[in-house]
């Protein structure tokens, strides 16, 4: 591990931690569409998209954000829910689950393990909650680069779906 995962620290997120989330996902925009990527998310800042900045903060009220720290700064945002979200193409579980319904890192820190730290707290939290079965979806488009960030992570790809013209993947993690 390299001297930003030993700092990381991973606490609780909040309803004051929505501008900083708002902030990560509009750094995270301008970063995929300098790299050419304006499918997976769009060109629109997520602070501005229509209903953005109330989707952020249900994220923060009502399900189980966590909030990833560099020095006291948000570098990072993860949010855990019981399922996918109902407007997904996505088959149930079949059985209790926690979904990765929103994991962000700060693009100034990449490949330093923010976003692998925060799955693996996903990990711990659904282990705690007594529930064997981690899952996430994501943006299939682009190569493939997401979809095996997360097998490095310790999923294991499921179904594949098309939400619109937006190509999908499910990945699951066995919690032991």
């Amino acid at each position: 591990m390299n001297d930003t995962t030993h700092s990381l620290r991973i606490r609780p997120g909040v309803l004051s931690d929505a501008p900083a989330v708002l902030a990560l996902l509009d750094a995270a925009i301008v970063w995929m569409n300098g790299r050419g990527n304006t499918e997976q998310w769009g060109t629109t800042p997520y602070s501005r998209k229509p209903g953005g900045t109330e989707r952020v903060e249900r994220y923060l009220t009502e399900n189980a954000p966590h909030i990833a720290e560099l020095d006291g700064r948000p570098v990072g945002a993860l949010v855990l829910d019981s399922g996918p979200s109902p407007q997904m193409p996505i088959p149930p579980a079949g059985e209790p689950e926690r979904y990765v319904r929103l994991l962000v890192s700060d693009r100034r820190h990449a490949g330093r393990g923010v976003g692998a730290a925060l799955l693996a707290h996903a990990v711990v939290e659904t282990r705690r909650a007594g529930v064997r079965l981690l899952r996430v979806d994501c943006w299939a488009g682009g190569g493939g680069e997401l979809v095996a960030f997360y097998e490095r992570c310790g999923f294991t790809p499921t179904e594949s779906f098309l939400s619109g013209s937006w190509p999908g993947q499910v990945l699951a993690r066995r919690v032991a």
